[in-house]
């Protein structure tokens, strides 16, 4: 029996897969489906190095509860976040990987606070900077994770509306910088196949180490084939006891099997 086969049958009987290919386990047992009450930020990681956004500069956010990367140090849930980011960076991969792509089969199986909390771990290590790009312009959320207003973003650079500098944000506190999704176009998969939003992904390599990238669930949109072209690596994302075994194979059958560093099991227990 192959790996995959065996990994699909494990995930037939527990509702999700834990792991494929390059082993990405588990980032925490999160609660996705706990109301985003606001809690205060960290203190200053005072190691990290200013982030080198031209954007607008914000401090003292209230960030969703949920992401447990910018509470304490010794908190398991943020090991676990952390274990991801070295499993990523060390990935087995011909090149190095400074542009992912998180997805995940369906809607509400967590890739978008996977995305948050990753860039914060990534952010935390020295003279790193990290840019999350909310790409999921059907429906972005990533602003809000962050207790940040509507504002310009991605959509709006990729019509003309703003630029770089103008829609992304510097997160004093948390050393990151933030591209949000920006104002919902009528036609998403046909702006993420401009050669704008191309030229925007090789601005944004120019100016950060890191680069992690919301996007939409991968079925039936046609939003991930066309952004899965412009990152080195992708992480799917499936929720435990949720996610369906078709649907887990049809996303990863989809998907760029080269650049597959693996499958994230979120919700676990």
């Amino acid at each position: 029996m192959s790996r995959i086969q065996h990994i699909l049958d494990k995930a037939e009987r527990e509702g999700a897969a834990q792991r494929m290919r390059v082993v990405v386990e588990s980032p925490a047992t999160l609660a996705i489906g706990a109301a985003a009450d606001p809690i205060a930020p960290p203190p200053v990681v005072e190691t990290a190095p200013p982030v080198a956004s031209p954007g607008r500069t914000v401090t003292a956010l209230r960030l969703d509860r949920r992401l447990v990367a910018a509470g304490p140090a010794n908190s398991a849930a943020a090991e676990q976040y952390r274990a991801l980011r070295t499993r990523i960076m060390n990935a087995d991969t011909s090149a190095p990987v400074n542009a992912v792509l998180v997805t995940s089969p369906c809607d509400g199986d967590g890739k978008t606070l996977t995305v948050a909390n990753l860039g914060l771990v990534l952010a935390q290590e020295f003279q790193r900077r990290v840019c999350v790009v909310d790409a999921n312009m059907r429906r972005p959320r990533l602003h809000a994770l962050f207790g940040l207003a509507d504002g310009p973003g991605l959509s709006d650079i990729l019509v003309g509306r703003a630029t770089i500098d103008e829609a992304c944000v510097s997160l004093e506190d948390h050393h990151l910088a933030l591209l949000p999704g920006g104002s919902v176009p009528r036609h998403p998969a046909e702006l993420l196949g401009t050669i704008t939003m191309r030229r925007t992904i090789e601005q944004l390599r120019s100016r950060f180490d890191s680069i992690v990238i919301d996007a939409p669930a991968a079925l039936p949109l046609a939003d991930v084939g066309v952004l899965v072209r412009l990152v080195d690596g992708i992480v799917v994302v499936v929720r435990a006891g949720t996610t369906p075994k078709p649907a887990i194979h049809d996303t990863v059958s989809a998907l760029d099997p080269g650049k597959v560093l693996g499958l994230v099991l979120n919700d676990a227990v």
